[in-house]
């Protein structure tokens, strides 16, 4: 169901409201690019910081000004079963093609919560469902056992965005799990030797600045060109760190307001980059741009 590129799309902001003259032509180039869908308000999308109302607007936003040209993914998990479960509903309403579901934060269920957690969004909704393990910024991992109850028992959970950092468990998931459930990376660093144990694709936040390039490198993994995919990766690598030199999306607004694509503006908790980490990153943006 979910496989090859995703991107994880920032939302743009201009005087503290969203602009979403920016995010149409954001999502245009996305498309243009051969992009396999974008995500909406997840993480990169600063979705903590966004009122509903904001979330609804830019979930369908997107859906419009995709018209089918790539499919929309809407982040709907958040530590609220009941609410989860109403933003799946408004996904599924708007015409979304399915509902990214962030593992419950602060509050730390056990794995028999998380179970029950994902197995009622997912009955309340005919929307296939990308779990996302994300253990360093939600203080909990959807252990594999999990995984694989929840694909065995919820027949549209069908896919999952592993962002543990570990190899392993992609390797784990990928034995246990049925063939036609997909595994994407999280992690742009670690989209290749994921690919290479059985991930199918990213979720990427890269993407956002690079699309054609992380399109590529996916297709390369896809086709068992791992070689071509190493160069690519390789010629990447420097980006894929440094877009997380500070928290995510800070340093992608930062490059992508270079470009005059848009405000690097972000709402608080977060703020703008240091001068020192500004200078870093322009230098390797520039760098790969130059090399490509």
């Amino acid at each position: 169901m979910f496989r090859g590129t995703f991107t994880a799309v920032v939302t743009p902001f201009r005087n503290g409201d969203i602009d979403f003259a920016a995010f149409e032509k954001l999502v245009e180039a996305q498309i243009a690019a051969g992009i396999t869908g974008v995500v909406a308000v997840g993480t990169t999308g600063e979705s903590p910081t966004l009122t509903h109302d904001e979330k609804h607007e830019v979930i369908q936003r997107a859906i419009k000004i995709a018209n089918g040209g790539c499919k929309v993914i809407a982040g709907a998990g958040t530590n609220s079963t009941r609410d989860s479960i109403e933003a799946t509903k408004f996904a599924e309403k708007a015409g979304a093609d399915g509902a990214l579901l962030v593992a419950p934060y602060y509050n730390k269920p056990s794995q028999e919560g998380l179970f029950r957690h994902f197995k009622a969004i997912a009955g309340a909704t005919s929307l296939p469902v990308m779990l996302y393990n994300i253990p360093g910024r939600c203080a909990v991992d959807i252990a594999a056992d999990t995984v694989v109850r929840l694909a065995e028992t919820c027949r549209n959970i069908v896919s999952i965005k592993e962002a543990s950092g570990s190899v392993e468990r992609v390797a784990e998931l990928r034995r246990r799990l049925p063939q036609e459930f997909t595994i994407l990376s999280g992690d742009d660093s670690l989209t290749l030797p994921f690919m290479a144990v059985g991930a199918v694709g990213v979720v990427s936040v890269a993407s956002n600045l690079f699309p054609a390039e992380l399109c590529a490198l996916v297709r390369a993994c896809d086709s068992g060109d791992y070689k071509s995919a190493e160069s690519l990766h390789r010629k990447l690598f420097q980006v894929f760190k440094d877009l997380f030199i500070e928290p995510n999306p800070v340093p992608a607004k930062t490059a992508l307001a270079w470009r005059g694509a848009m405000s690097a503006e972000v709402r608080l908790p977060l703020c703008e980059m240091s001068d020192a980490n500004q200078t870093r990153l322009r230098k390797t943006v520039e760098e790969f741009e130059k090399a490509k």
